[in-house]
């Protein structure tokens, strides 16, 4: 009796143990991401991802390891973590420091030209290179005048200038300005600073929302104003879609 109860209580006590320790790892990973600064998933080099495994190896012991002390564990996350952060700081100031941690582009194809020996330092074989050209729509290689290989694996293509596209400023066509549209309704929710920045007010909103037979915010999924004062307005649970005086329903 005495032996289940031990168990029972060891049971209990390595479980919320768990709990904690699963929390204070989720909220200390949080942490130092954030610190560390965003970087979407296409733009990580092969450090940024070194760096990544070895803070997940860490925080897996200390979740998994019970001869791991939680100290250390953290500790580690704590420094791994600063080194980070100085290095990024670094690399911002130093080219010499960006390229020895990040390396450098490296070309591939010159003036119409395959570069033999950036194939062999990258060690990109000719169908791989081929398969990259075809994810940016070239299937003709006598079609580019330059190929760089990024530091983040991803190919950058400038295509010839008889193959390129034609655009405004080549026909002399005069354009409009085109910038961002900024957010005006969220789920229901008015964002007020923006509100602020493109210098209208609730009251314009709500007049707004009447041309689009809406009498209350709540029922807006999105509404968003462009730059040419056009709003955008999608209802909730509103799958049609027609024209109005302002944009698009």
């Amino acid at each position: 009796m005495v032996s289940n109860t031990y168990f029972l209580y060891e049971f209990h006590g390595l479980w919320y143990k768990t709990i904690g320790l699963t929390v204070f790892a989720y909220f200390l990973a949080l942490i130092l991401s954030r610190l560390m600064g965003r970087k979407a998933i296409s733009q990580m080099t092969f450090f940024d991802f070194v760096v990544g495994i070895t803070l997940g190896s860490i925080t897996s012991n200390l979740l998994s390891d019970k001869n791991h002390p939680v100290v250390s564990s953290t500790t580690g996350l704590i420094i791994i973590s600063l080194l980070v952060i100085i290095l990024d700081y670094i690399h911002l100031k130093s080219y010499k420091t960006a390229k020895i941690i990040d390396s450098e582009p490296v070309v591939l194809v010159e003036n119409g030209n395959m570069v033999n020996k950036n194939f062999l330092k990258t060690r990109i074989t000719i169908l791989e290179f081929m398969q990259l050209l075809r994810e940016k729509n070239c299937f003709n290689i006598a079609d580019i005048e330059y190929a760089i290989l990024e530091t983040n694996g991803k190919l950058s293509v400038l295509f010839k200038s008889q193959k390129q596209a034609l655009t405004p400023s080549d026909m002399k066509i005069p354009t409009e300005y085109k910038g961002l549209t900024k957010d005006i309704i969220l789920d229901g929710n008015i964002m007020f600073e923006n509100l602020k920045e493109v210098k209208q007010t609730k009251d314009w909103l709500l007049n707004e929302l009447k041309h689009f037979n809406v009498s209350n915010v709540n029922n807006v999924f999105y509404a968003g104003l462009d730059t040419s004062g056009k709003l955008y307005v999608s209802i909730k649970n509103n799958s049609s879609e027609k024209e109005g005086k302002y944009g698009i329903e």
